[in-house]
This record gives C-alpha cells, structure tokens and sequence, in this order.
C-alpha cells in the first residue's frame, strides 16, 4: 500500500533548515523541495517516462517560487503526462522556444545585422543608424519578436517620432528598419517586409539648401571683405583658403599638417561623408596662405588649432561666427555655400566638365560605364582647374577693389 503523503505547510517550507546531506520535503503528487546543506532550497518532481524509467524536474529556487507556484507547476506537468506528453521534453522545447524568441526580438536581429553590414555601409552611415536605433527603436520595439511586426506597428513608431518634429529622422529610421525586415525575412525570422506600405504614409522633409553667393560681383565683394577680417591668424587663414578649396566646412576645420604635400602642392584626406579618400590640388595662393600659417602652427596636429583648448581643431562655429562678425548674414552667405558658389561658377562662368567640378567636390562620379572614378582621376586635369579657379576669384577680388575706387 502507498504511503499517504501529508502536504506541506508554508510554516514547513520556510523553517527547513539545512543539514550535513541533503534531504526532501515531499508534498505529494511527486513534488518535493530538495534542501542542500549550503541551505539552498529548490523545488524538483519525480515522474515516470513513458517509457516507464524515473526521471525529474526542476521548477526553480525557493523562495523565488513558492509552495502555491510550486503546486500549479506539478499540476501542470501531471496534466501533459496523463495527455501522453513527457513533461520534460515539453519543458525543453519551451525553453529552446524561448531562447529562439529571444534570439528573433527586432533588437536582437538589429544587432546581427549591424555586425554582418558594418564593412558594407559607410562607417558614418552605420554609426547614424546606430544613434537613431538607439534613441527612437530599441525603446519601443526592441523586446517585440521581428516576426510579429506589422506595418500599422512601424507606422505608430514613425508617427510618433513625427510628432517630435524629427522628421528627417523618421524617413532614416524607415529605410533602415526596412533594411532590418528584408535581412530578416531572408533568414527566415519573418514573412515580409512591410516598410514599403508605410513610407507612403510619411510626411514629406523638406530639405534644407545652403545659402551661397554666386553673382560675380557679390563674390567679389565678399572676398575683399573676408581680406579685411580683423580676428586672429588661424580663422583668417581658414576664412582666405575656404573659396579656394571649397571643401565642407569640417573637413576644412580638422585639417592636418600630415595631410599637406608641399611638394605635390594637394590636401589629401578621407572625406568626412562619404568616407573615401580625397584630394584637393592646392593653387600657389593657398600654398602661400598655408606656409605663412605653418610658422605658428606647423607644431601642432591640427592646420587651424583651437584658440583656445590645447589638442584640438578650431571650433566648429569659428567660421559661421567669423562671417557674422563682419556684417555677412545667414540670408547671404554660409561656410558651405562655397561649395555651392565654385560649384555654380565653375560650370556656368568658367565653363568647367561637370565630373571634374563633381569630383572635385568630393561627389561619387561614375564613368560611362557606371564605374566610380578612383581618387587620381583626371588629377592634372583638377590641378589645371583649381589654379584657374584661384585665378578667377583673384579677379573678382581686383574688379571689386576698382569698382570701389571709382565710386
């Protein structure tokens, strides 16, 4: 005859003290708690296979599981064994279930994808994605599994950082997330990618154009005006070879003495957007300009040091500011608008190839048969260009300085 198993208590299961060996506490229906003499207390089951052989199952810790919890979890168990299911292989394929569920969370593929993608998207790309992922995604969606995302739920994602007036961000987080859905989708964690449907949905961004001069005679002008600028050597000198390279402004602000071939009379540098590496031909003005900074500041990593703090470039302001300070306005003229001013005047006034002046400006140009030109195309081609267009904006400094005399 079976022994008849008196349930436990709460009282019994909380006052069990360890001993020298371990013991159980049985509380029927093959649960028991198991205390082990470091004084852990974890609750187990015995029952038979279906195969007739012993085994166990361990539900988790006390107190972090309770006699009630314990009980339900037993029950549970003894109801898939009477339907013909073995309650361990059951507790396995829930576990492996959810490992898999963690595993496919929009976050988790996310951060697989980024490894995979990182030496395939421009590193200042990534990073971009990465910041908007970080700040507008993981928070809301992170946790979800990617399988169960839906259009209606990137579109209250997307809605939602719209309605922060961030929607430039919206439309970059759209493209990637679609880039995350269809990697996705190729291994297998989810059907489809919905982001198509919703990028319709979007309000449109407007972008913003630099303001820039391109009149000869107002270019004229602001050249005289930035020879006359009052501040120190280093934002003189940056301001002086700024429409002569007409590079972006930061690229312009972290040049490096390194970088300058004297010899070669070129500027070459990785470019800050597109991460490829640039050469601009420096003309005999800018070379001037170049040697009389390097008796001040050739010392130091930086062409144009911080006033300021030691170890750094110049501010990233310090030209915008310097423009400010001389009377020249947003509506007027920006630090990049003298992309947008060579760009204009190249073409237009002096009649330049349009891949020479792309290039140039650092833009991916792609030959007849789609291939990108390499960094040393047409090189002597860009040297000829670059002294011409020195040349040019000298002119327009003197036609200016006549026309001021004679009125």
């Amino acid at each position: 005859m079976a022994k008849l198993i008196k349930p436990l208590t709460a009282t019994q299961v909380s006052n069990a003290k360890p001993k020298d060996k371990m013991y159980k506490l049985f509380d029927g229906g093959g649960l028991f708690l198991q205390v082990n003499p470091s004084g852990g207390k974890h609750w187990k089951m015995k029952y038979r296979k279906n195969d007739g052989k012993e085994s166990l199952l361990s539900f988790g810790p006390y107190p972090a599981l309770t006699l009630e919890q314990a009980r339900k979890m037993r029950d549970e168990a003894r109801a898939q064994k009477a339907q013909g299911v073995d309650p361990g292989v059951a507790r396995q394929e829930e576990k492996a279930e959810r490992a898999k569920s963690a595993r496919d969370t929009f976050e988790a593929v996310t951060r697989e994808w980024i490894e995979i993608h990182s030496t395939k998207i421009k590193p200042q790309s990534m990073h971009i994605y990465e910041v908007l992922l970080d700040k507008f995604v993981f928070p809301i969606i992170g946790k979800r599994p990617i399988a169960q995302m839906k259009g209606p739920d990137f579109l209250e994602l997307l809605r939602g950082i719209e309605a922060q007036g961030q929607l430039y961000s919206a439309k970059r987080i759209a493209i990637v997330c679609g880039m995350i859905m269809r990697f996705a989708v190729a291994t297998g964690r989810a059907e489809i990618d919905p982001l198509p449907s919703v990028r319709g949905c979007l309000r449109a961004h407007t972008t913003k154009h630099y303001v820039a001069m391109t009149d000869p005679k107002e270019v004229g002008r602001l050249l005289r005006t930035i020879d006359a600028y009052p501040g120190g050597l280093v934002v003189a000198s940056a301001l002086k070879i700024a429409p002569y390279v007409f590079v972006r402004p930061g690229e312009l602000q972290h040049a490096r003495w390194a970088d300058i071939d004297f010899d070669a009379c070129e500027w070459r540098y990785t470019t800050s957007k597109t991460g490829t590496p640039h050469i601009v031909p420096l003309a005999p003005q800018v070379m001037k300009i170049l040697k009389t900074l390097y008796a001040y500041t050739g010392h130091q990593e930086w062409v144009f040091p911080h006033s300021w703090q030691k170890g750094r470039p110049m501010a990233k302001t310090a030209l915008l500011a310097a423009l400010r300070s001389m009377g020249i306005t947003g509506e007027e003229m920006t630090p990049h608008g003298f992309r947008a001013m060579a760009r204009t005047l190249l073409d237009e006034v002096l009649g330049e190839r349009y891949e020479l002046i792309e290039h140039q400006l650092a833009h991916m140009v792609r030959d007849p048969n789609g291939r990108a030109y390499n960094r040393t195309q047409h090189l002597a081609e860009r040297h000829r260009m670059m002294e011409r267009w020195a040349l040019y904006l000298d002119e327009l400094r003197k036609l200016e300085a006549t026309a001021s005399t004679l009125h």
